[in-house]
């Protein structure tokens, strides 16, 4: 037989232990223990407990994580190896508005308290999780990271060279058409050349227009041919760019969310505890 007691407004469960062949009494929180930690005890009093689980009245199994208090308001049926007890819990008197206000505020109230007492055990592990994932991610990219400052600085040599290449072009065209003009032909014969030129000249920006939907300005231009030098020679040296950028994607994200963790009204701490930590 198992019975239910109230005592200093704390229910007492007794029972008998199987292998003891005594009875037992079990002093439970509800507001704050589990089925499971119930039973946990149980098989902790008796050691020749091989199976203890509770049943509701229609013979199906009650959770674990359900809590004492909500088990408590019905019927049910402990089993502890092959013997099934039913168990009805008391009636409890029924708290007027005013008790059963101060017992809410309580119950919150101690809720309150577990958070805070855990937070702290909780930022602790979660930072250093996010610490062990920032590190590995950063042993990840440095391979990455040489490889790709070796791209960068051949990119931009390339870059570098075919920019003074076209500007040495220009310049010889200018010279050209200057020694043209004045030393070999006249302005009449030299000035529907240059029309021309200049006409091929619009052409030619146009057709990158066209091509390359943009309008042909000089930065844009150069940050283009030096994304098309940057990803030839990374597919020569088989430099996987989408690899690299999620891998920086995901360890800006590490960090951002450090660095929301070790906020002063996150962890409640002063800052100068933070930057102290830091």
């Amino acid at each position: 037989e198992v019975t239910i007691n109230y005592r200093h407004g704390l229910p007492v469960i007794t029972l008998m232990l199987p292998t003891r062949s005594e009875r037992c009494q079990f002093t439970v929180k509800p507001v704050v223990t589990t089925v499971g930690a119930f039973l946990q005890d149980v098989r902790r009093e008796d050691k020749g407990i091989e199976r203890a689980e509770v049943l509701a009245t229609d013979g199906s199994k009650v959770s674990d994580a359900t809590l004492m208090e909500v088990l408590l308001m019905n019927d049910f049926k402990l089993v502890i190896n092959n013997t099934a007890y039913s168990v009805s819990p008391p009636v409890k008197d029924k708290l007027n508005s005013e008790h059963a206000t101060e017992m809410e505020d309580i119950k919150s109230l101690v809720h309150r308290l577990f958070v805070a007492l855990h937070l702290e055990d909780h930022q602790i592990r979660k930072e250093r999780e996010l610490l062990q994932k920032v590190d590995h991610l950063k042993e990840e990219l440095l391979p990455l990271e040489q490889m790709k400052a070796r791209i960068t600085d051949s990119a931009g040599a390339k870059t570098s060279r075919l920019l003074w290449v076209g500007l040495a072009l220009m310049s010889t065209q200018g010279g050209a058409l200057a020694w043209l003009t004045w030393w070999v032909y006249s302005w009449d014969i030299m000035e529907p050349v240059t029309y021309f030129i200049t006409y091929g000249s619009a052409m030619a920006f146009y057709a990158y227009f066209v091509l390359t939907k943009q309008d042909y300005i000089y930065p844009l231009a150069k940050d283009r041919q030096f994304l098309h030098y940057f990803y030839r020679k990374s597919k020569k040296q088989h430099f996987n760019v989408e690899r690299y950028n999620k891998l920086k994607d995901d360890l800006a994200e590490a960090e951002e969310s450090l660095r929301r963790l070790r906020q002063p009204l996150h962890l409640r701490l002063p800052i100068q505890e933070i930057s102290d930590k830091d």
